[in-house]
């Protein structure tokens, strides 16, 4: 009887709020009941194998119109192709920040789907047809995106949130289990560490994070994930910047290139190819 007892005690358990309390040790569940998308909502996840950047396909499936969020520009035409076949309409090509490892595809898509326009934040100093606010919103059909200032990998970094689905695009602020580096374009290991906790962390637990890139073959995250198992964030702001202080990473090999292009968000290509 005692030993059924003493089984009991260690195997009780209560969940609530995303809590789990074991014999009164409290903790943070990382698993948590995923919010499903509406049917009137395409979601479509790319990938790039050289630079492991995602490109993402977002559209009303009613209105037809699209949008996607950090093309890159080897694989236009593949974006291009999708974006035709399924009979959809290109509104916005956009870009989470400027980005240091590929060059945008936005200036290409912008020639092959007349009509598209580039956006990009406004603190990020590159130049698009668009130039995006904190808290703007940009709509799709009956959708929108909510623009987060996510500043500390660069100036301009941005988070795009789809509240109604229960998703956001972190770009490279937050990765899958990491997050961007920030020992150039302006970057701050402090600014990363308060952006993430005060402006991701503080989305609902469940909802999923889609980074733009993973060199580890992972998709998708969640808010309740990242806040307990990054190894990074999930220290103090302390250890976070002595973490990041001592990463002795190289030199981004594509940087002086693609920089001096994304610059101007694409529109460099553009104007290349209306040259006679």
């Amino acid at each position: 009887m005692l030993k059924k007892l003493c089984q009991q005690y260690l195997n009780f358990s209560v969940v609530k709020n995303n809590l789990i309390i074991t014999n009164s040790c409290v903790k943070c569940a990382p698993l948590t009941e995923p919010i499903p998308f509406s049917k009137d909502f395409l979601f479509r996840q790319m990938f790039d194998p050289t630079s492991c950047t995602y490109t993402y396909l977002l559209a009303d499936i009613n209105d037809k119109t699209a949008i996607l969020i950090d093309p890159v520009i080897e694989w236009a035409e593949r974006d291009k192709t999708i974006i035709e076949e399924l009979g959809l309409t290109l509104k916005y090509a956009i870009n989470t920040h400027m980005h240091a490892d590929h060059i945008t595809g936005t200036g290409r898509l912008k020639c092959l789907l007349p009509g598209c326009q580039s956006m990009i934040s406004r603190s990020s100093g590159a130049k698009a047809d668009i130039l995006l606010n904190p808290d703007d919103q940009i709509c799709f059909g009956r959708h929108n995106l909510q623009v987060l200032p996510t500043p500390g990998h660069t100036e301009g970094c941005v988070t795009y949130v789809c509240y109604e689905q229960g998703i956001a695009f972190t770009g490279d602020a937050l990765l899958i289990r990491g997050c961007g580096r920030t020992d150039f374009q302006g970057g701050s290991s402090e600014i990363l560490y308060k952006s993430i906790h005060t402006k991701i962390f503080t989305l609902p637990q469940n909802f999923k994070l889609y980074p733009a890139h993973d060199y580890c073959g992972r998709t998708v995250t969640t808010v309740a994930e990242e806040k307990i198992l990054n190894p990074r964030l999930s220290k103090s702001l302390n250890e976070f910047v002595n973490i990041m202080n001592n990463l002795n990473l190289s030199y981004p090999k594509m940087i002086d290139k693609a920089l001096p292009a994304n610059k101007v968000c694409g529109l460099y290509e553009v104007h290349e190819e209306q040259k006679p």
